[in-house]
């Protein structure tokens, strides 16, 4: 009987030491909540900083495509105006040599 009053209170005490008590269980895990929280909180600061740039991003991407476009039918119009240029020279070309042409007559 003694044995078996000495297990049980050893048993009792390994039982006991070993059991957390929710306060206990508070005070180790309250910290680590803060901190989750505040990193979930950096996390979602971050999403939208990136959400953000990748608006900006495609902005960007719509904005040098709209400036290619532009630019190409400024070419374009640069080519017509040179041919332009180009034929006007000739007509003013022609036109000094028919006037020389009356001159001598």
């Amino acid at each position: 009987m003694k044995t078996m009053l000495g297990a049980a209170a050893v048993s009792l005490a390994l039982i006991a030491s070993g059991c957390a008590t929710t306060s206990e269980v508070k005070q180790q895990v309250d910290p680590l909540a803060d901190r989750l929280t505040k990193v979930e909180s950096r996390l979602s600061a971050l999403e939208n900083q990136v959400n953000a740039q990748a608006a900006d991003i495609q902005t960007a991407k719509r904005d040098a495509a709209d400036a290619k476009a532009q630019a190409q039918r400024a070419e374009a119009a640069a080519d017509k105006a040179g041919a332009a240029a180009s034929r006007a020279e000739t007509a003013a070309e022609k036109a000094a040599k028919a006037f020389e042409l009356r001159l001598h007559k």
